[in-house]
């Protein structure tokens, strides 16, 4: 990986869009710092402590915008209007024959979509800002309640998020990488130094009791890292033979290549979705409160086995889901047939693309279960009772997105220096 990027830096065109995406993700964690006024931040982040919230929608949204979310700042809702908003589109291409036109119109098509996207991104930015406030408000954390007041908070709030989509955006005409991945990653990573604080109070009290569970918790983080690396890069490859033309005096073709099928193919996605839906009755006790609360923290909380199975059932379902909005084997085998090529041991046609949603389905299972598996780990260790291994061990989630978005930009890196290194081409 280190010689990927140091091959990158000595091409000056490369070099030139690293530092562009430094510099801009820079600019965007000083944004994260920049407070909105009337909220009272101390008293948020006193809130946001609470094992109760932590496990909520709001415990998510902060995670996913690096504890902007708890402290009220200019990117408090981060990048989430805009993935929804990415989501609603891509499902509303597949229901609405129009749109689906309209993606498929080329370049053209995809622009109008990408402005259909920040138009919805926009109104769900102002919806969420509206949720933020009206609920910070019934905690209290408003320091002044007048209307001019709530309008700058809604604004404010409104803006950031529009500004989160910008820099997004310019990372990816400009930068390097996938712009909204890149913000995500910066977020999660910056919520390490408050982690590694946490331990360290934790070891200063008892060094030599909490010494065995860090190393432990250690040993797991690495094996984690290094099995997200192993299916990140693991793929199902399908033998694909291309027949021979003759053209002119010529022949053309007849080469053996395979067709790649991922066993992530959908990324995170299921984990992003599966979160969101069962933070939701803890979201909604924090909100309603009395017996309603009560039922949630004994029936649906993190330390309940309840909670376990509905993520684990809601990854897979969603990793299905994902992967039939996303993928299309029909449109695949068509491709193929018309580049003349074939997969062995099947016809063009229905045959293949038949054998394709098959290989899709066992190899999108083996992904679904290792999502879930990871998703839930944290939460079985946090039931040890180890302070240090619920510090080290917990954000499976968030060790997956930082591993799968490092792994991403590796490998944009990797293709750009290829397409730039002519040397030997014409030897």
């Amino acid at each position: 990986m280190l010689s990927i990027f140091r091959n990158a830096w000595k091409v000056a065109d490369l070099r030139k869009r690293m530092l562009y995406t430094l510099f801009i993700i820079v600019v965007f964690r000083f944004g994260s710092n920049v407070m909105v006024p009337f909220i009272n931040s101390a008293e948020l982040r006193n809130l946001f402590a609470r094992e109760s919230v932590q496990g909520s929608l709001f415990g998510y949204f902060n995670m996913l915008a690096g504890e902007s979310f708890s402290n009220a700042t200019l990117f408090a809702l981060g990048v989430s209007p805009y993935i929804t908003a990415s989501i609603v589109i891509q499902l509303l291409t597949i229901a609405i024959p129009p749109l689906e036109r309209i993606a498929k119109s080329g370049p053209e098509g995809q622009a109008k979509i990408s402005k259909i996207t920040r138009y919805v991104t926009i109104a769900l930015a102002i919806i969420t800002s509206y949720g933020y406030y009206a609920t910070i408000k019934s905690q209290g954390m408003i320091e002044n309640t007048s209307v001019f007041a709530q309008i700058v908070i809604i604004a404010c709030h409104t803006a950031g998020a529009c500004l989160v989509m910008w820099i997004g955006e310019r990372i990816d005409e400009k930068g390097i990488g996938n712009g909204i991945s890149l913000i995500l990653f910066a977020n999660i990573v910056s919520s390490a130094p408050r982690l590694f604080t946490e331990i360290f109070f934790i070891l200063a009290d008892d060094f030599l009791g909490n010494l065995a569970g860090v190393l432990v918790a250690i040993a797991m983080m690495l094996g984690i890292v290094t099995l997200v690396v192993f299916f990140s890069n693991s793929e199902r490859r399908l033998p694909v033979q291309y027949a021979k033309r003759q053209m002119g005096r010529k022949m053309y073709g007849g080469a053996n290549t395979h067709l790649p099928i991922k066993v992530m193919m959908g990324g995170v996605m299921p984990i992003i979705f599966a979160n969101a839906i069962v933070s939701l009755p803890a979201t909604l006790a924090l909100l309603i409160g009395g017996g309603f609360q009560n039922w949630v923290n004994n029936w649906f909380s993190s330390r309940s086995p309840i909670y376990v199975l509905v993520m684990f059932a809601l990854i897979i379902a969603f990793a299905y889901f994902y992967i039939a909005i996303s993928f299309n084997p029909v449109e695949v085998a068509n491709n193929l047939k018309a580049n003349g090529g074939t997969i062995l041991g099947y016809r063009p046609g229905l045959p293949t693309a038949q054998y394709i949603q098959k290989v899709v389905r066992r190899v999108t299972l083996i992904g679904a279960l290792f999502l879930s598996f990871m998703a839930i780990f944290p939460i079985l260790m946090s039931w040890t009772g180890s302070a240090v291994l619920a510090a080290l061990v917990y954000g499976g989630t968030s060790v997956i997105i930082v591993v799968d978005v490092a792994l991403q930009t590796t490998r944009d890196i990797e293709s750009e220096t290829t397409m730039r290194h002519y040397k030997g081409f014409l030897n």
